[in-house]
């Protein structure tokens, strides 16, 4: 009898113990969800600070037109897509080759041993001369003879899709721009149709550096009357590639020419 009141005993016990454990689980598990619920409270009270919103703006492209004097005339606000573009060394890259590719006429060539003129007999026998055997004189080994694998008519042209192509022309302008080498200039079609006075008004603009002039559509007799400068290279706003851009030392805008560019790069058809 002594026996079996000592198991019960233990059965008590052990689900005494069992009991104790899962009541100080419970306590831990509400000191922690109070915790929590006081740090939510917290965070409710303490306001954060509201966010500021920073737009987005280029700073810098405020430019100053000159007159043809080189004097300030007025500001100008210039478009961020055509000078505020984010750069990209290798779409620039790509349009440059693209565009020297282009200029290539492909017109090289050579003349085969056929297209030789020769006499096409045996020059001498096979045989009993000691010498190398040999057919036509219009042989490439031959002085006059025909060439080996000369060059031939080729087609180098390629292409470039052309929102591509407006993107590297911003880049290009872009990188001019904060190099400062572009000026903005009002008033070349109004001077006198003489080449000596548009050589001076550009003289005291950008000296004697290689110069783009980009003519805008109010252009006048600028063609004619620059188109004999020495270092200045005429273009129009139209026409305004990636390769002329970089190739000069300087970019002189026509004032209205700047928008003609604006609505080509902008353009999405």
């Amino acid at each position: 009898m002594a026996a079996k009141k000592v198991i019960k005993v233990t059965k008590a016990t052990k689900a005494t113990n069992v009991k104790m454990v899962k009541a100080a689980k419970k306590a831990e598990t509400k000191k922690v969800v109070k915790k929590v619920v006081a740090l939510k409270k917290t965070e409710k009270k303490t306001v954060k600070p509201k966010a500021i919103k920073v737009e987005s703006t280029v700073h810098g492209l405020n430019a100053t037109v000159v007159d043809t004097d080189g004097k300030a005339k007025e500001k100008m606000i210039l478009p961020a897509e055509v000078f505020g573009e984010k750069m990209n060394k290798q779409l620039i890259a790509q349009a440059v080759r693209v565009y020297l590719a282009n200029q290539r006429a492909g017109s090289a060539a050579t003349k085969s041993r056929g297209m030789v003129e020769g006499s096409t007999r045996k020059i001498y026998r096979q045989k009993g001369t000691g010498r190398a055997r040999h057919g036509n004189i219009r042989a490439p080994i031959f002085v006059g003879g025909g060439i080996t694998f000369g060059p031939v008519p080729h087609d180098f042209s390629m292409k470039m899709p052309e929102k591509m192509r407006r993107l590297a022309l911003a880049c290009a302008l872009t990188s001019q721009y904060e190099s400062g080498n572009v000026v903005f200039v009002d008033g070349l079609a109004s001077l006198k149709p003489k080449t000596k006075y548009m050589a001076q008004s550009l003289t005291s603009l950008i000296g004697d550096a290689r110069t783009l002039l980009v003519v805008g559509k109010e252009k006048g007799l600028v063609t004619r009357t620059a188109r004999n400068i020495h270092n200045i290279t005429l273009t129009s706003a139209e026409s305004l590639n990636t390769y002329d851009v970089l190739s000069h030392n300087k970019i002189v805008f026509m004032k209205d020419g700047v928008a003609v560019v604006k609505e080509i790069i902008t353009k999405t058809e």
